[in-house]
Order: C-alpha cells, then sequence, then structure tokens
C-alpha cells in the first residue's frame, strides 16, 4: 500500500497553490531545473545517463524532461523539453531525446496517474548497492523512509531502450515510492518534484551506509518491523515529508546557482 500523508497534516504542511495552469508549469520547471542542478552537485550525472521527469499540469500525458547531451550542471528552464506519449517532443527548443528516458518515464507515468515527478541517475553508491540485487534494510532512521517502500527490479538486460521493459520497470515499482534497478542504479517517485528528489538523494546515502555497514566485522542492528513502520508512516516517509524536506537543497541552489532560472514570467499556455 502507497504511504499517505498522516491526518491534519497539511496544516502545517501545505503544497504550493496557483491561480493558473502557467503559473503551475512556470513553478514545476523552474523546480525541475533546480533539481538537475541538484544531482549535478551531489555528483549524480554520468555522462549523458540520468534523466529526471514531470508530468505537465495542462496536458498530463505529456512530461518535462532533460533534453539529450546537456549537462545537469548547466540546465536552465529553458532547455527543458516536452514530450508526449508518442516520444514526440512538442515544445522546448532542443530536438534530442534520451530514448532510455522515453522508455522508463513513459511507463512510469502512464502505470502512475499520483506520480507528478520520476528521478533515475547512475549514482555511485545507488549502482554499486544495485549490484547485489537485495532491498535496503532498515538500518537508520532515514533507510526507514524506503522500508517495505522501495521495489526490485532484477532483469538487466543492457541500456533500456524498449517500451516493454519500461512497462517491466513500473510493474516492479507497484505502487511503492522507489525501485532498485539491478546493475543499473535508482529510481523513485513522487507527488512532487520536491518529494521525488529528496528521496532519490536520501536514498543514494541510505546505499553508502548500508554499503559501509556491510563492510564492517560486526552484523549491524536492525530497527524493528513496527518502529520501521511508523518512522516511516507518521515521521520521515510520507509525501509532504519528503517535500518540505527539499527546502534547504532548494534554498542553497538558489544561493549558489541562480541562472538556472532564465525565465522570468509564465509561458503562455501550450497549444498541443
Amino acid at each position: 500500500m502507497a504511504v499517505s500523508n498522516p491526518p491534519g497534516i497539511e496544516k502545517m504542511i501545505s503544497y504550493p497553490k496557483f491561480d493558473s495552469v502557467e503559473q503551475k508549469r512556470h513553478h514545476l520547471k523552474k523546480v525541475l531545473a533546480g533539481a538537475y542542478r541538484i544531482c549535478g552537485k551531489f555528483g549524480f550525472s554520468e555522462g549523458v545517463a540520468g534523466h529526471i521527469t514531470c508530468r505537465d499540469p495542462e496536458y498530463p500525458h505529456c512530461f518535462w524532461v532533460n533534453p539529450f547531451g546537456v549537462s545537469f550542471k548547466r540546465m536552465k528552464m529553458s532547455d527543458l523539453i516536452l514530450v508526449n506519449e508518442e516520444g514526440e517532443i512538442v515544445a522546448g527548443k532542443h530536438v534530442n531525446l534520451n530514448k532510455a528516458a522515453f522508455a522508463i518515464h513513459a511507463a512510469i507515468h502512464k502505470a502512475r496517474p499520483d506520480v507528478i515527478a520520476a528521478a533515475h541517475t547512475h549514482s555511485v553508491y545507488g549502482k554499486t548497492w544495485s549490484a547485489f540485487g537485495k532491498l535496503l534494510d532498515p538500518l537508520t532512521q532515514d533507510s526507514c523512509i524506503f522500508y517495505q517502500d522501495h521495489g526490485l527490479y532484477d532483469d538487466y538486460m543492457g541500456v533500456v531502450d524498449d517500451l516493454s521493459e519500461g512497462d517491466r520497470i513500473g510493474q516492479a515499482l507497484g505502487d511503492k515510492k522507489a525501485v532498485i534497478l539491478q546493475n543499473h542504479g535508482l529510481l523513485t517517485v513522487g507527488h512532487s518534484i520536491e518529494e521525488c528528489i529528496f528521496w532519490f538523494v536520501t536514498m543514494e546515502r541510505t546505499c553508502q551506509s548500508q554499503l559501509l555497514a556491510s563492510a564492517a566485522k560486526e552484523e549491524p542492528i536492525k530497527i524493528s518491523h513496527e518502529v520501521a513502520l511508523n518512522t516511516r508512516n507518521y515521521e520521515v516517509g510520507f509525501p509532504l515529508a519528503g517535500h518540505f524536506s527539499f527546502s534547504p537543497m532548494w534554498q542553497d541552489i538558489v544561493h549558489e546557482q541562480p541562472d538556472f532560472m532564465d525565465i522570468d514570467i509564465p509561458e503562455p499556455s501550450l497549444v498541443l
């Protein structure tokens, strides 16, 4: 069962509200471009591999994504491209689309209408842990975020360029917030870009923590089932917790690299 927000939490934390679809699209593109910069800052980029997508608020069958070959560290709002369910670029100045990005993300967005954003990169600790073909253990408070809420796709077949493999990855994800792609890396999803990226950063660091614990001579102590579930559901692993926990990373990237926000006013409504 997917983790939901605890009752009453929205009186304390809430999602932003917008007066128009154009304002919402502008906000989403700004956060998405910032998300790429954050992933670039953390070293999650690997050549042309990796992609973060965001569902368009007006055309939910389309999603915004990075153009093929543009550095995470150089991404700007104006670089983002809009792709439809046929894999066609329908908005944006760039003409190249990462085929693996479409194969994976089109399937995710189709299978999970609740998902606004999805992220996948070849981060070092994520891809290293993925080689073991195992789920993460509840070893720390942060790892409880993913307790019984991440899947495993254990059928690596090379670079994903087949839509049917995207469908199988979607099946392995199910209704969870993340999936480990064996011999490949991590993929997280969220009801907001902010949530999705916080899950990804934290899952990467959780993989690092588990690898370090696995290398120790002594067996690590696991958090009990009851405590791990309670911590996930009511303290650190529900959607708005992820959304709010993204705030410090956002503040830092806006302060350090404000040039990614290169569109000053909301763009006109799209006509597709």
